[in-house]
């Protein structure tokens, strides 16, 4: 697992070099002061030599001012490594999401792929900050205090020999039974934040229905889900300390005992004693800390598996096998038997023998009942997902083999759900074309019928919309994403539902621009009002995923059972409210 995340260090190699080497030398100075100590009071202090005593203490305050200055440039240089590969890290994970299918993300829940991109990524940060400076200072600070502690007294440095394999034993055992703890834990992060994700989605819904403190309760349960698994995993993690204060504490005490009747028999100095206490405490402190270390990989061990699940998946449409010279050159479309189920082992398929042959330029109706798969239908078509058996041709080609940047460029959507993104109107709209002019955004936003009320703005086109497009209504946002797509001059348009918002003259306004706007345009408008089909070509009625007419609006109405009943329920609503 950790070899997959070496890559996201480029850039970023030479402060991760430097960080551990810049503490080595942090360690040696922090490692070399108590042998210092020790000649000061044996050798200067005992002898009464001042000489000796000032060259000694100069050269400790030296050594602590060299030890500072390498400790504040290992941890620039960490600080630097670890936030470069953390964005690095977030990046490649956002960029993988980008490329997912509807199929790769509804395998996550948003909510998970949230807490992958913020939580796990920074417990994966704190983790690899840890692992280039505390793992290599610990180790080094135990290795080369011990080599001064044989230095000073063999006898003595049986006595920590001791603590070593107890503490490995003990880190051993919590690695193993925290890490199903924490992975539970980060999927209870999942839940809340899906919970946090829908509430502020739809805080209007809620406050409407009065849902607040049910809104809140489960908010609470989740909480507390998060909570229980925590404690859980603390429980075995802290049980640790008691087994490391234990240690550290005999060890020390036996090393008085047995030291100090040295000392007493006169076969260890004072000085030795006191630097030995110090190196035994720094070989037990960096042991303490080693072992807290291996527990915080432990913890952010769970947050790799699942940043690494992400990373792994395979997107199931992407642009191998297509033509990258393959060009769209009309809005043609064709449908070939065409089978789908959104679970690709499944033989329920949600549209069932889908035959259609339309020709560039033609404005084609779908109604049907909810349920019917009618934006299932045209999201085959920018290859949003792939056909079960059967195929999808665009232009005479199969989609599948174009580049898919050629494909969906050539196509625009204006999905159920309106979504406008934080910043301008301006901004918004040059998403369907990035350097599209004044003039060219004026004339959409007139064939969307959204011109007007954009102008009444105070600051017209460069108003700032909240996220999501909050601060403007249901069917202004509707008119916004219209004019989005038109920008595009897409060969292939695809409303899907997208005047619901609109009352019916809007409606039929929007329709006779986009006669002039895009006449060659290949246009799909998905609807539940029949007069927003009326003008149609042609019509397609879909019925629990099968097609059960297709024809135009005027032998729709003479043959077709559903689109007479549909007609008839609309005309008879129409007659009554009038």
């Amino acid at each position: 697992m950790i070899k997959k995340l070496i890559p996201y260090i480029k850039g970023y190699w030479i402060p991760t070099i430097l960080a551990p080497l810049l503490t080595m030398g942090e360690v040696v100075m922090e490692v070399y002061i108590p042998y210092l100590m020790s000649r000061i009071i044996d050798e200067g202090i005992t002898l009464g030599d001042r000489r000796l005593v000032y060259q000694l203490g100069i050269q400790m305050i030296v050594c602590a001012m060299i030890s500072l200055v390498l400790g504040i440039a290992s941890q620039w240089s960490t600080a630097r490594a670890r936030t470069g590969f953390s964005k690095n890290l977030r990046a490649a994970l956002f960029r993988k999401v980008q490329m997912f299918s509807f199929a790769n993300v509804d395998h996550f829940s948003t909510g998970s792929l949230i807490t992958r991109l913020t939580t796990d990524i920074t417990s994966i940060e704190n983790a690899f900050s840890t692992l280039i400076h505390q793992v290599f200072r610990n180790p080094v600070m135990i290795l080369f205090a011990t080599v001064m502690a044989f230095r000073i007294n063999k006898d003595l440095c049986k006595v920590f020999l001791v603590a070593i394999p107890v503490l490995g034993i003990a880190v051993f055992a919590v690695s193993s039974k925290a890490h199903p703890f924490f992975m539970a834990m980060m999927d209870r992060f999942d839940t809340l934040n899906s919970i946090i994700e829908e509430n502020l989605t739809a805080i209007r819904v809620v406050k409407a229905f009065v849902r607040r403190d049910k809104e809140n309760e489960k908010f609470v349960a989740a909480a507390s889900g998060i909570k229980q698994a925590q404690l859980k995993a603390e429980h075995i993690v802290i049980l640790t300390r008691p087994v490391l204060s234990a240690v550290i504490y005999g060890t020390t005490l036996a090393i008085c005992w047995f030291g100090g009747k040295q000392m007493i028999a006169g076969t260890m100095m004072t000085g030795e004693f006191l630097t030995f206490i110090q190196y035994i405490r720094q070989i037990l402190f960096n042991l303490n800390m080693l072992s807290m270390v291996f527990i915080m990989i432990v913890m952010s061990g769970a947050s790799v598996d699942r940043v690494i699940e992400v990373l792994d998946e395979i997107p199931d449409i992407s642009d191998e096998g297509t033509d990258p010279n393959l060009t769209l050159d009309d809005g043609s479309v064709r449908f070939n038997h065409v089978n789908f189920t959104y679970k690709k082992d499944s033989d329920n398929y949600i549209l069932s023998d889908i035959n259609l042959d339309i020709k560039s330029g033609e404005t084609i109706g779908i109604i049907g009942g909810t349920g019917s798969a009618k934006s299932t239908l045209v999201q085959l078509i920018p290859r949003l997902y792939d056909v079960n058996t059967g195929s999808v041709e665009v232009g005479g080609h199969d989609v599948r083999e174009y580049p898919l940047e050629t494909l969906r460029d050539s196509c625009a959507m204006v999905l159920q759900k309106n979504l406008l993104f934080s910043g301008t109107i301006r901004d918004n709209l040059k998403w369907g074309k990035e350097d599209a002019t004044d003039e060219e955004i004026i004339e959409a936003c007139k064939a969307a019928d959204a011109h007007n009320f954009i102008m009444s703005f105070p600051h017209g086109y460069d108003t700032e919309l909240g996220q999501g497009g909050v601060n403007v209504s249901g069917g202004q946002k509707q008119r916004l994403c219209i004019a989005r797509a038109l920008l595009k001059n897409p060969k292939i348009l695809i409303l899907d539902d997208s005047t619901s918002a609109v009352d019916t003259a809007t409606d039929h306004a929007i329709r006779e621009a986009l006669k002039e706007h895009i006449a060659d345009t290949t246009t799909f408008i998905i609807a539940q009002r029949i007069a927003s089909v009326h003008d149609a070509d042609r019509v397609i009625v879909l019925d629990n995923g099968t097609i059960n007419g297709f024809d135009t609006p005027e032998n729709l109405l003479k043959t077709n059972k559903i689109y007479q009943e549909v007609y008839e329920s609309q005309q008879k609503g129409a007659r009554e409210n009038g």
